[in-house]
């Protein structure tokens, strides 16, 4: 029986976290691809540097039993639209044809609550997918190059997680600014409080994702986020009582956030890294439930405090 494991963007924040949980569960073979270097190198893991968008040279010894699928052009805005596609849909028709020249039968990929498009609303995995940007696009038809790759042989397993604004050592996004502000002891609501910002830590991601690979379904997708539906508000106040005690916070009217965002249209064409759809996403509810979690009793609520408890003890403190 193969138990090995190649994890396809290997060097990325959660392909590195996922590296060292399969290793931690002694999972060999282990490969990590990447087009870049690993952030830190594994004892016992093969590395190989390979663009997902050509893999036909790509060669592994040793037994294979399931491919992760984590690599992608995921910063949105921050490339021109057709880098989402070249890269997301090259790369899940790559990865298939890989498995199946291999007969890997098990595939993990993450997709992205990008797929639901934006809007207040509340959704689950029920919800109909309606992405507007062409990250949310290119995993959408992603998801779809992995269902039928699935669907050609019974014997194949399937998982796409839909992961939130994921958070830990290592992410340098969202949550990692906003501990870097209040670490100067303020904190700045973007036009309005009541913003709901669905999120999950890494590790608490990968425990689900392994809790589906438990189970005996050939096919499962879920949403990885936490159920409680977090407003701003409640994530700033959970930081701030339970790392940053004394910070001050302000609220900046929401018609100067739409105002600049207006104002910065013109430099966004400009390639100066100034995005007005960047502006607008402050003020743009992710309100995602991770419905078929809760559908297993493995979405337990009220777990963000211990989440920043353990990004600050993996962290020594840095929350980098």
């Amino acid at each position: 029986m193969t138990t090995g494991a190649i994890v396809f963007g290997s060097s990325g924040f959660i392909g590195s976290h996922l590296l060292q949980r399969l290793k931690a569960d002694g999972v060999t073979p282990l490969v990590g691809v990447d087009r870049r270097p690993p952030r830190q190198r594994l004892n016992g893991v093969t590395y190989i540097q390979a663009d997902v968008r050509d893999l036909s040279g790509l060669e592994i010894d040793g037994g294979i039993d399931t491919i992760f699928n984590l690599a992608a052009v995921h910063v949105t805005p921050g490339h021109p639209d057709p880098e989402y596609y070249d890269t997301n849909i090259a790369g899940a028709t790559q990865i298939t044809a890989f498995a199946r020249r291999r007969g890997i039968t098990k595939i993990v990929f993450t997709s992205s609550i990008s797929v639901y498009g934006p809007g207040e609303e509340t959704k689950s995995e029920a919800s109909p997918p309606a992405p507007e940007s062409a990250y949310g696009w290119s995993k959408w038809l992603a998801e779809g190059i992995h269902r039928s790759w699935m669907q050609e042989d019974a014997a194949r397993r399937l998982i796409i997680a839909r992961p939130a604004v994921i958070f830990g050592p290592g992410e340098g996004g969202n949550f990692t600014r906003l501990a870097k502000l209040m670490k100067k002891g303020f904190f700045v609501y973007p036009g309005r409080k009541d913003t709901i910002k669905a999120c999950f830590y890494v590790d608490d991601l990968l425990e689900a994702i392994f809790y589906a690979r438990s189970l005996d379904e050939q096919y499962i997708l879920f949403n990885g986020c936490y159920p409680d539906r977090y407003t701003l508000e409640q994530i700033v106040e959970t930081m701030k009582g339970g790392q940053f005690g004394g910070v001050k916070t302000f609220l900046l009217p929401r018609f100067v956030v739409t105002a600049a965002a207006k104002l910065l249209r013109p430099f966004s064409v400009l390639g100066l890294g100034i995005h007005p759809d960047r502006v607008m996403k402050l003020v743009r509810s992710t309100d995602i439930v991770p419905g078929w979690l809760q559908q297993r009793d493995f979405a337990p609520t009220g777990k963000l405090p211990t989440a920043f408890a353990r990004w600050q003890k993996a962290s020594d403190g840095r929350f980098d």
